[in-house]
């Protein structure tokens, strides 16, 4: 499909974050964007893999709701230390604290996607998990890490696609997309499932 072609059947992305929007315009040229309204609050006892693809497909369904001629894709993020759940920092305090708890150890991340196909109703997931070794960083390289890029809205505080590469001694993953939000590797097999023309 060439980027001026618009996909034969609609297509919706489940969020506004301009992480996901930009990954998705590098498969399609044209897509609606419509905020899912979903109630991200984790489940007591959730494993953090659960909650990703709980989400992803929430998102979908959420975003869904009144259409009967589009894909939807709903996407989710859950970072995990030592079964601990890294969530927004918010703040850049909370950044180098979860900055200061990642160095020198392993975080994974665990992304989840749902296709869901609302002419026939069917939903199509995938579960990627991306594990990203932390080399040992020291307080003032966390403060300037923080200061340059504020990873204020990004899980395990910092942007893989920016300055954050440099904190890192290796990323184990089979889908370089997936750490910043949205596996377009999973979305573009889903996608061509589904009848879409990728590429």
């Amino acid at each position: 499909m060439s980027q001026t072609q618009r996909p034969s059947v609609p297509l919706v992305l489940a969020s506004t974050s301009h992480y996901r929007t930009m990954l998705l315009r590098r498969l399609v040229a044209t897509f609606e964007q419509q905020a899912p309204g979903t109630d991200e609050s984790a489940l007591a006892t959730e494993a953090p893999a659960s909650r990703a693809l709980r989400l992803a497909i929430g998102k979908a369904e959420g975003a869904a709701k009144g259409r009967q001629d589009a894909l939807v894709i709903g996407s989710d993020q859950v970072a995990e230390l030592d079964d601990m759940v890294l969530d927004k920092p918010g703040t850049p305090a909370r950044a180098r604290q979860q900055l200061a708890a990642c160095s020198g150890r392993v975080v994974r991340f665990h992304t989840a996607l749902c296709l869901l196909d609302t002419r026939d109703g069917r939903r199509h997931t995938h579960l990627d998990q991306t594990c990203v070794h932390f080399r040992p960083l020291d307080a003032s390289e966390i403060e300037r890490y923080v200061e340059r890029e504020q990873p204020l809205d990004c899980a395990g505080s910092f942007k893989c696609e920016g300055l954050g590469i440099s904190l890192f001694e290796r990323i184990d993953s089979t889908d370089p997309t997936a750490l910043v939000g949205l596996p377009l590797i999973a979305l573009a097999t889903l996608l061509r499932s589904c009848g879409v023309a990728i590429p």
